[in-house]
C-alpha cells in the first residue's frame, strides 16, 4: 500500500488491494476517514475517495475516479474509471458504472442497475460517453441507462426500465423504452440516504 494515503479509523480486509498500479506514472490513491473496505475489493491508483466510504465484497474502482463522502459500493459493483461520484450515494449489489459517468449527490442505484457508455459497442469507433445522474435520482433494480443520457434531478427510474433519452427533473421514467410520466406523490422529494 505504498501508493495509498489512508485516513484514520479505516478497516481494510486482508484480501483487499489498494493502490493497484495503472502504469508507471500514476498518482496515489487517497481514501478518507472511517472507510470499510471488504475482501476482494480492488482500488486502483489515481483514485480520490472521501470519508465514510464502504464496500461490499469484490468491488472494483478503476483509475481517474473521484468519489465523495458517505458512499456505499455494494458487492460486485464495478466503477470502470474516469468517473465522478458525489456524496451520499448508494450503489447496491452488481451495479455497473462505465467510464465517463457522472453521478450527483444522494443518488441510489438498485441491484444490478447498469449504466452504459458505448452507443454502438464494437461496431463504430467513437468516444465513450457515460450517462449523467443528477442529484437525488433513484434508479431501480435491473434498469439500464444508455450512453450520454441525463437523468434530471429528483427523477425516478422504475425497475427494469431502459432509459434511451434524457429524463426531465422530477419525472418518472418507466418501461422499455422508458416513457416519461409525472412523479407520483409518494416519490416526490429528495432521497434520504444516510
Amino acid at each position: 500500500m505504498e501508493h495509498v494515503t489512508l485516513g484514520i479509523d479505516c478497516t481494510v480486509d486482508e484480501n483487499a488491494t489498494l493502490g493497484h498500479s495503472n502504469g508507471s506514472d500514476t498518482d496515489q490513491t487517497q481514501i478518507g476517514n472511517d472507510a470499510t473496505i471488504r475482501s476482494g475489493t480492488v482500488i486502483y491508483d489515481d483514485v480520490e475517495i472521501g470519508d465514510s466510504f464502504s464496500t461490499g465484497h469484490n468491488v472494483l474502482v478503476r483509475e481517474d475516479t473521484t468519489i465523495g463522502d458517505d458512499v456505499l459500493l455494494g458487492t460486485n459493483t464495478v466503477v470502470d474509471g474516469a468517473c465522478t461520484i458525489g456524496s451520499s450515494v448508494s450503489c447496491q449489489t452488481n451495479v455497473y458504472v462505465p467510464r465517463q459517468t457522472t453521478i450527483g449527490d444522494s443518488v441510489f442505484l438498485g441491484p444490478s442497475a447498469v449504466l452504459t457508455n458505448d452507443e454502438y459497442p464494437v461496431r463504430v469507433d467513437q468516444e465513450l460517453e457515460g450517462p449523467t445522474l443528477e442529484g437525488d435520482v433513484s434508479v431501480g433494480a435491473n434498469a439500464t441507462v444508455l450512453p450520454g443520457v441525463t437523468v434530471g434531478r429528483g427523477s425516478f427510474v422504475a425497475a427494469g426500465s431502459v432509459v434511451t433519452e434524457d429524463v426531465p427533473p422530477e419525472t418518472l421514467a418507466v418501461g422499455t423504452p422508458a416513457r416519461h410520466e409525472p412523479l407520483p406523490d409518494p416519490l416526490e422529494g429528495g432521497n434520504t440516504i444516510a
